[in-house]
């Protein structure tokens, strides 16, 4: 996706977002997503990219999100996320 933050964090949600389509699942039945980082300092633009991003699915809300520090991520990668969606 690219070395950058947010290169790799629009590329996260494209993925995420293709896997909630593929399930029959959208943005609207995230009921929480997880997002790890692996630098602590990335906590502010992560979350810039979060809400300007979300602004833009026109939802209601942004889907509730916790994020954390993790240096476990393969060399290169600066974000992981998943979500859990609910079907009705």
């Amino acid at each position: 996706a690219g070395p950058t933050l947010r290169e790799q964090t629009l590329q996260t949600f494209a993925n995420v977002k293709a896997i909630l389509e593929e399930g029959g699942a959208s943005w609207d039945d995230v009921m929480m997503m997880r997002v790890y980082l692996t630098d602590v300092d990335h906590f502010a633009e992560m979350n810039e990219i979060y809400n300007a991003y979300f602004a833009e699915q026109n939802l209601k809300e942004a889907p509730s999100a916790r994020t954390t520090v993790y240096v476990g991520l393969p060399k290169g990668l600066l974000i992981e996320i998943d979500a859990l969606a609910v079907l009705s």
